[in-house]
Parts: structure tokens; C-alpha cells; sequence
């Protein structure tokens, strides 16, 4: 049986730990042995983003000796998984021994429901939902790792749901790391947009794959008094989300 080392990333080991339990539970009913290792810290996404390309490397060659005795990575967000895939590869000269490492970790990394579809082959769960959920396309998942069907097909096979596609589904909600501390003004307008979009499909939730999107639309729909859950995909999937 192949394994799997779930990266369950910072915000979710802080904030929303229940992104890892359901991200388990998906994994495990897919048919794979998962762990998550003890030892995981940051990706270094907040390192590469503020400039700091040395503590990005060093991130980076800690996780692959980490990961190393897995056959695959599984994050259950394509911002960390974006992270690692795709600008991992970047850090290290092709000539450089030590990222044969950080490149053996990158190919074998995977966005969550990306890794149920595409490789486990899943197509349905055995979850419910009663009532509309809309669905938003997190910006690293979708440009960096084409995640865009995957969720959708999950989703749909959910018992009770209404899937409930965003007008805009692709456009960012504002938070993209870094630039909601950088540039607040801008992000504040733009997950007010988001907000109106989802507010017009009359859905009674909203999920998503990056936690970090979670937390800036969950907040914006919480100061503004709204009764809509923001959830997980991975929370839905499981069957948590109710």
C-alpha cells in the first residue's frame, strides 16, 4: 500500500484542524496508509513571497528529508502545494545535488482533491449536504496546478448539494498572502466583490481548497453580520460540513 505524508499546512494546523481530520478521513477512503508527520512546518511560501529566498531553501530542504519515506505529499491547499510543485524546483541550480531532493519532493506533491481524482481515481463520496453550496476557485490551485474540474466532481457526487458556481468563480477574493497586508485597501474591495457573487446565488455556504481564502472571506462574511458558512472542500467531502 502506497503512503502518504499529509502537509496540512500552518493555518490549518492553527486555525482549522479539522481540515486535517477530514483530509484523513478522505485519504484513508481512498485506500491509502496516511500520516502526518510530526516534524512539518511552514512551506516557506511567506519566505519566498517577502523575499527571503534563503529561508525558502532552507524550508524547502527540511520538508523533502521529511517526506522523503512517503510515496506521495498530499496538501490540502494549492497555495502550499503550488508552493512546493511548482516554485520549489526554482530554488536550486540543476547542477545542485541538494535539490535533487527538494525536485524528487515537488513531483510527488499533490493538491488534495487533484490527488483524489487524478491519481486515486475517485469519483464519488459518501457524504451529505442538504441545500446550495458555491464553489470559489482559490488562485494558486487553479493557475499553478489546473485545479479547476476535480472539486466539482467531488462535489457533485455529494448526497443533498447544490453546487452553486460563482459568477467570477477565477477572480481572487483579496487575500493572496502577503499582498492583503500590503495593499489592504485594494483587498478589502476585492473579497467585498466576492462577497456580492456569492451572496447573489443564494447559497446557504461557500467552499473552497486554500484555507487562507477561507479566512479572509469567512471574516469579511462575519463582519458584515451574514449568516453563510465558509467551509473546506475536504470538510464537505468528509461529510463534516453541515
Amino acid at each position: 500500500m502506497a503512503k502518504v505524508g499529509l502537509f496540512v499546512t500552518c493555518i490549518v494546523n492553527t486555525m482549522r484542524p479539522e481540515i486535517g481530520f477530514a483530509s484523513l478521513k478522505l485519504l484513508e477512503q481512498a485506500g491509502f496508509e496516511a500520516e502526518v508527520p510530526r516534524d512539518q512546518t511552514c512551506c516557506g511560501q511567506p519566505n519566498m513571497n517577502g523575499g527571503d529566498k534563503a529561508g525558502a531553501k532552507d524550508l524547502a530542504l527540511r520538508l523533502a528529508k521529511l517526506y522523503a519515506p512517503y510515496d506521495y505529499v498530499v496538501v490540502p491547499s494549492g497555495s502550499c502545494a503550488g508552493t512546493i510543485r511548482t516554485h520549489y524546483p526554482d530554488f536550486f541550480d540543476e547542477s545542485d545535488a541538494e535539490g535533487e531532493r527538494v525536485r524528487a519532493l515537488a513531483a510527488k506533491t499533490w493538491e488534495l482533491t487533484s490527488f483524489l481524482t487524478d491519481v486515486a481515481g475517485m469519483k464519488e463520496v459518501e457524504a451529505r449536504f442538504d441545500g446550495a453550496l458555491a464553489y470559489h476557485d482559490s488562485c494558486a490551485g487553479l493557475r499553478e496546478l489546473k485545479v479547476k474540474q476535480q472539486p466539482r466532481t467531488l462535489l457533485k457526487s455529494v448526497e443533498g448539494l447544490e453546487l452553486k458556481d460563482l459568477p467570477d468563480a477565477e477572480v481572487c477574493c483579496g487575500f493572496g498572502g502577503l499582498f492583503c497586508v500590503k495593499y489592504p485597501d485594494v483587498s478589502g474591495e476585492m473579497v467585498r466583490k466576492k462577497l456580492a457573487d456569492i451572496e447573489g446565488t443564494e447559497a446557504r455556504a461557500v467552499a473552497m481548497g486554500d484555507a487562507g481564502c477561507m479566512l479572509n472571506i469567512e471574516g469579511a462574511l462575519a463582519r458584515k453580520g451574514s449568516d453563510i458558512k465558509v467551509w473546506h472542500v475536504a470538510e464537505v467531502l468528509a461529510g463534516l460540513a453541515k
